[in-house]
């Protein structure tokens, strides 16, 4: 499985922004896809999941902001962000897996740079 993510750039505060993440191979064996970040000097954390029952799990700071959802063949996931903040800011990843998990892992695309201008 190879993820290929796009749709990164630099936005003002309050913007918005949708992450992509194409899925290519193997992809009848995903289960669960999600995005990541990482902001310099912070440890990587869990942004968002969807899993192929259609449950999502958010992190806390980005509820009721951000939302996951696959296409239609299930072989794209999306990330809309709205009302961006700067402590968006950071470079996002997104990832796969082949169980119906809260934190996939299996498999990562390059990361994507998200900026957020105050």
């Amino acid at each position: 499985v190879q993820l290929q993510a796009s749709g990164g750039g630099l936005v003002q505060a309050g913007g918005s922004l949708r992450l992509s993440c194409a899925a290519s191979g193997l992809i009848s064996s995903i289960n669960g896809m999600g995005w990541y970040r990482q902001a310099p000097g912070k440890q990587r954390e869990l942004v968002a999941v969807i899993t192929s029952g259609s449950t999502t799990v958010y992190a806390d700071s980005v509820k009721g902001r951000f939302t996951i959802s696959w296409n239609n063949a299930r072989n794209t996931v999306y990330l809309q962000m709205n009302n961006l903040k700067p402590e968006d800011t950071a470079v996002y990843y997104c990832a796969a897996d082949r169980a119906e998990t809260s934190s996939p892992k299996d498999y990562w695309g390059q990361g994507t740079q998200v900026t957020v201008s105050s």
